[in-house]
């Protein structure tokens, strides 16, 4: 009997966490989950990347970033593209409003339904579009996990809560990745996805000039620095923009870990990677390394964060279109 009750409780303790592991591992997604349904998809979306990055090339971080708060916030979903007429949804949400590239979203969708109407979700073309625009820019290539079903919810305020803002310590930054099941590797690698794209100063500001309530600097950022920002963004200047990567911040490169040792990253998230020994280790390594693993690394990590949270199988929708819910 006593045996027999062992047998029972390891046996639901191994189906617990295969469940556990499922839910970790994107359970449902594989490479190729279009291959018969929509063989083009890829294609698809990487001729439409490429002809919108030639031309704006400043477009490519704004769109990684896109799939980056699509799955924070319940998953990579695709409901950070849902609209809500009572302006409700994550999109209205403060970290959210300055989001660029939707329009992107919806061309490359509207190619996509035109060759495979109703099979390709919003969550996946998400997820190939930040892969896409990254390699467009110079970065790395990887192979893409799809098979994410669409979300039908978007709330604005959950956006707040699970979006890691700017002024986070490395404490707040280590427990929300280790929320969403990915590890501190995972945190100093997707920082450095912050090697394209720009900023408004409303996201650094407090730090030239505010730091601690008393009219001071972040003694964390370099002085230097510091009077290089200034010229760009004044005390209450909440919409002028700088680059968050000087000089690259449209090449996908490993300069952005060089800046961050410097003392130059340009949000307290960034200079927060110095205070923890594994994510400072990370910094210093790639730095000045020409043999990094930094290209290698984002791929894999970039991989783990699309299989956070998603829907396959009959859970969810495939949108038609990824503004709204189909009805």
């Amino acid at each position: 009997m006593a045996t027999s009750k062992l047998s029972i409780c390891l046996l639901f303790e191994m189906i617990f966490l295969a469940f556990v592991f499922n839910l970790a591992s994107g359970h449902g997604l594989k490479n190729g989950f279009y291959k018969k349904t929509c063989p083009n998809a890829e294609a698809i979306v990487k001729k439409t990347i490429h002809e919108v990055i030639s031309v704006a090339p400043s477009l490519a971080g704004p769109l990684l970033r896109m799939h980056f708060h699509d799955c924070f916030v319940r998953g990579c979903d695709g409901s950070v593209l849902l609209d809500s007429p009572t302006r409700q949804a994550e999109k209205d949400a403060i970290p959210n409003l300055t989001l660029r590239g939707l329009q992107i979203i919806d061309k490359v969708k509207a190619a996509l339904e035109k060759e495979c109407p109703g099979v390709v979700s919003c969550a996946d073309t998400l997820a190939i579009i930040a892969r896409d625009v990254t390699y467009e820019v110079m970065g790395p290539f990887w192979e893409v996990e799809t098979g994410r079903r669409d979300g039908k919810v978007s709330i604005a305020n959950e956006a707040l809560i699970n979006l890691p803002p700017p002024f986070a310590n490395i404490s707040a930054l280590k427990t929300t990745f280790a929320l969403k099941g990915l590890s501190v590797k995972d945190l100093v690698v997707l920082s450095g996805g912050h090697t394209i794209g720009i900023s408004h100063c409303s996201s650094f500001n407090t730090r030239l000039y505010n730091f601690t309530g008393k009219g001071d600097t972040d003694p964390t950022l370099d002085p230097n620095y510091i009077k290089r920002l200034k010229l760009k963004c004044k005390p209450a200047d909440q919409n002028s923009i700088v680059e968050m990567d000087p000089g690259s911040f449209k090449t996908f490169d490993q300069h952005y870990y060089t800046l961050v040792a410097k003392r130059r990253g340009l949000f307290q998230s960034d200079a927060a990677l110095l205070d923890d020994s594994e994510t400072k280790a990370y910094v210093k390594a790639h730095a000045n390394s020409h043999g990094s693993t930094f290209f290698k690394d984002f791929g894999v990590s970039m991989i783990n964060m699309g299989r956070i949270g998603v829907l396959t199988g009959k859970d969810g929708e495939v949108r038609k279109v990824c503004t709204k819910v189909n009805h």
